[in-house]
C-alpha cells in the first residue's frame, strides 16, 4: 500500500548506497499497523540529506536509520531537541553519534577521501563489488547480496563519493555529549554479531534520557536485511509504547 509521505507515522531512512527498496522486508511487517514511507534521497550531503527527512516527517512521526541512516536520523532528532513532539520516536540500528577521539576521526577522514577518490574515478559497476566485499557486509548471504544489487547500480559514483564526503564518520563531529538533552524516546539497536555497535547501542541507551537498547539475534550490521522478522518485532513493540495514533485497521484504504 503506497503511503503519501506527507501522512507517514514512520519514515524510514536508508544506509549508504541503498534505498527505499531496502526496507521493503520490513515495511511488509509493520505497513498493517502503522503508515511507514521509505525515503528516496535526491540529495547527496549531509546538510541536504537532514532537510529531506525534515521535509518528509511530519510532526510526530518516529524516524528509523540504518548505519549512515541511523546518524541522520540521530542528528535530525537531536536537532530537535528544543522543540519537544517533533518526533514520536527515533530507532537507531548500526549507527553511533560519532568518532570521539580526534586522532583517529582524522584517519577516519583520510580514509573517507581516499575512498571517495576512487570512486570517483572507478565505474559503478566496480564501486558496488568493491562495497559487497567490505567486513560489515561480510554476514550476509550470497542471494542478500544479490537482492540489493539493482539499487546500489542504481547511483552515480560521483555522487555517492559528495555523500562520503559530507556523512562519513570522519567528517562528522561526535555529537554523544548531546544525546542528554534528546527528549524524543530513543531505541538504539544492533545486529548480536555487530559488537562495536552493540556497545555503542547500550552507551547511547544510558546517556539519552528516554533510551532503550537491544541486540537483534543472529545478525550483523544489516539486521533489519539479514533478520527482518525480529527486527520488525523489536521495531513494532517500541513504536507501540510511543505513538498509537497511526495504527491502521483492516479495511484502510
Amino acid at each position: 500500500m503506497a503511503i503519501d509521505p506527507a501522512e507517514a507515522d514512520v519514515v524510514l531512512v536508508p544506509g549508504f548506497m541503498q534505498g527505499p527498496s531496502s526496507w521493503e522486508p520490513v515495511l511488509e511487517h509493520i505497513a498493517r499497523r502503522y503508515r511507514a514511507h521509505a525515503i528516496e534521497h535526491r540529495m547527496h550531503d549531509f546538510e541536504g540529506r537532514l532537510a529531506e527527512i525534515e521535509a518528509v516527517a511530519r510532526r510526530g512521526a518516529a524516524l528509523v536509520g540504518y548505519s549512515l541512516g541511523g546518524r541522520l536520523a540521530l542528528h535530525a532528532g537531536l536537532r530537535a531537541a528544543d522543540d519537544p513532539g517533533r518526533f514520536g520516536a527515533l530507532v537507531i540500528l548500526g549507527a553511533t553519534p560519532g568518532i570521539e577521539d580526534p586522532e583517529e576521526r582524522t584517519r577516519r577522514r583520510e580514509a573517507d577521501e581516499e575512498l571517495a577518490t576512487w570512486i570517483e574515478l572507478s565505474s559503478i559497476e566496480e564501486v558496488v563489488s568493491r562495497w559487497e566485499r567490505i567486513p560489515a557486509l561480510a554476514g550476509q548471504s550470497s542471494a542478500l547480496l544479490a537482492a540489493q544489487r539493482a539499487d546500489r547500480l542504481s547511483h552515480d559514483p560521483a555522487r555517492l563519493a559528495e555523500l562520503l564526503r559530507s556523512a562519513g564518520q570522519g567528517a562528522l563531529e561526535p555529537a554523544w555529549h548531546r544525546l542528554e538533552t534528546l527528549e524524543t524516546p530513543l531505541l538504539a539497536l544492533a545486529g548480536e554479531r555487530d559488537q562495536r555497535y552493540a556497545a555503542a547501542a547500550e552507551r547511547m541507551a544510558a546517556l539519552a534520557r528516554d533510551g532503550r537498547a537491544a541486540e537483534i539475534p543472529g545478525a550483523g550490521h544489516a539486521a533489519h536485511l539479514e533478520r527482518p522478522e525480529i527486527f520488525s518485532a523489536a521495531l513494532l513493540e517500541f513504536l507501540d509504547q510511543h505513538l498509537g495514533q497511526g495504527r491502521i485497521v483492516d479495511g484502510d484504504a
